[in-house]
């Protein structure tokens, strides 16, 4: 089954220095029919005015995944941390027993956009850890490339959880193609561009689909794209 919700389905809050759009259940926003999509509880699209952001806030027992595709992210934590994460990395967090940091539009003259994903761990209580990684931009245009998984690398962000994020581009009439289990659950999301699932489905600019029940997927771009996929139990 593939359950499309267009971008603008999506809840909008916006302050002076804040754009949000919320695919989850979070803040403001709450809607028992949409608190989450297996272990994953938040989806934010923010868009951050430079050098604002979020305060010291504490999270605890969750893994924090920040995708940047515009403008940098600077993180600093209880733990000693500090990092400043723009678009080719991955900023990791495990919140497990607990953390608290801040986040910030690193940029003096550029729009900060970020996607940030909470997903419950296989286990509270972890060890909190930080971390940023990056990856392989020109294997975009090759693959689903994987930038956060369980089974980490160099390359790969390590999530303590049984998942995978994937990024890739598509050029114009390229198709790709996902197997997983069928008992798995995927979730697509469309950060640019115009796609076809399948025969029928047709996804544009940060719509998404959740997908259950399906072993293949097969994408095909109407327009030049990029795509993250998650392979979620």
């Amino acid at each position: 089954m593939i359950e499309v919700y267009p971008a603008d389905s999506r809840f909008h809050a916006e302050h002076d220095w804040l754009r949000s759009n919320f695919s989850f259940s979070f803040g403001p926003y709450y809607n028992l029919d949409n608190t989450r999509f297996g272990p994953m509880r938040v989806l934010n699209d923010d868009f951050i005015a430079p050098q604002k952001g979020f305060g010291a806030h504490p999270h605890s027992d969750m893994e924090v995944v920040s995708i940047v595709l515009t403008g940098k992210l600077r993180h600093q934590d209880n733990l000693g941390n500090v990092g400043v994460t723009s678009w080719g990395e991955i900023q990791r967090m495990t919140a497990g027993r607990g953390i608290i940091h801040t986040e910030y539009s690193a940029s003096t003259d550029e729009e900060l956009n970020l996607l940030q994903m909470w997903f419950e761990p296989e286990a509270r209580g972890l060890e909190p850890s930080y971390e940023i990684t990056r990856f392989d931009v020109d294997a975009l245009a090759r693959r689903w490339t994987p930038v956060v998984s369980t089974d980490a690398s160099d390359h790969v962000a390590k999530i303590h959880q049984d998942m995978t994020i994937y990024l890739t581009d598509l050029a114009i009439g390229e198709t790709r193609s996902y197997e997983t289990a069928a008992t798995r659950r995927m979730f697509l999301f469309v950060i640019d561009g115009d796609i076809q699932v399948g025969d029928e489905t047709e996804l544009h600019k940060r719509d998404s689909a959740r997908i259950t029940e399906l072993s293949k997927l097969e994408v095909r771009a109407t327009s030049p794209s990029r795509l993250m996929l998650i392979d979620l139990p």
